[in-house]
């Protein structure tokens, strides 16, 4: 049976001078009240397996100086483009890499640093897309008819295949480095979380891990690997998790200051 989140009420929370929405949402898998703030500027509170939304509201309530730290970051940070075009600059492996486009035939090439692929102009939405051009006219930004194509899905698409090539052999080379056992990989597009482990030892992982650094996704593997161990987030889990990485706080660094990529990106 598939277990889903319930959508249980919705709210308003002082923070400041300000009101904003409160979303109470049950997860029946969920172990603990669980914080968000979403790119819109809405708190969202995960209520566990038997809480109340009671208690949710006074979880929020007591983190009002957290959320109003993440309000400010989220409206300080410069608005990102929802279309990705060429010239458009994405992370990719933890670097920041600018999108080009080549042709080769009947084909488009895309580039994104050191990573290419090639796609049928069909493929590329918008309302045409002119592959008769020479490449160092494509390449260019300015290009009339080109640059205003989102290239989004298909790269989307791209990067999701490479996540499913690369990040399962990751998982067991770590597991088997660890001595632990992993029944099943899978590379999923969760929108609020890099990665989970079940009881029964199938790990999930989000395929925006290729744009991360190698030691981020590493340390995001290893963590999962680790609940395989311990179902909880105690300090002995913790404490495991810093003898098999012991560099996992840059990592949780990172991830915190690229937090939008489960959102923007």
């Amino acid at each position: 049976m598939r277990i889903r989140s319930i959508a249980s009420a919705m709210a308003e929370l002082s923070v400041g001078k300000r009101q904003i929405p409160l979303v109470l949402v049950r997860n029946l898998r969920a172990r603990r009240y669980v914080l968000r703030v979403r790119p819109d500027g809405v708190a969202r509170v995960t209520i566990p397996r038997g809480g109340s939304i009671q208690a949710a509201k006074e979880f929020a309530e007591r983190h009002t100086d957290w959320l109003a730290r993440q309000l400010q970051r989220i409206e300080t940070q410069p608005a990102r483009p929802a279309a990705w075009t060429l010239g458009s600059e994405i992370l990719f492996r933890g670097e920041r890499v600018r999108l080009e486009a080549g042709v080769d035939g009947a084909a488009t090439t895309i580039r994104l640093g050191s990573e290419s692929f090639a796609v049928a102009p069909k493929e590329i939405s918008g309302n045409r897309w002119n592959a008769s051009l020479p490449e160092a006219e494509v390449a260019g930004s300015p290009t009339p008819g080109v640059s205003a194509k989102d290239l989004r899905p298909v790269v989307e698409e791209h990067l999701r295949r490479l996540a499913e090539q690369e990040l399962p052999p990751r998982v067991f080379g770590l597991a088997s480095l660890h001595q632990l056992a992993v029944r099943r990989v899978t590379v999923r597009n969760q929108q609020t979380r890099w990665g989970s482990c079940s009881r029964r030892g199938t790990i999930s992982l989000n395929w925006r891990l290729v744009q991360t650094p190698a030691f981020v996704s590493d340390y995001i593997i290893l963590h999962e690997l680790v609940h395989l161990r311990e179902m909880n987030h105690s300090k002995r889990f913790w404490r495991e998790v810093e003898h098999v990485c012991p560099g996992y706080k840059e990592a949780e660094c990172w991830l915190k200051r690229n937090s939008s990529l489960l959102t923007l990106f």
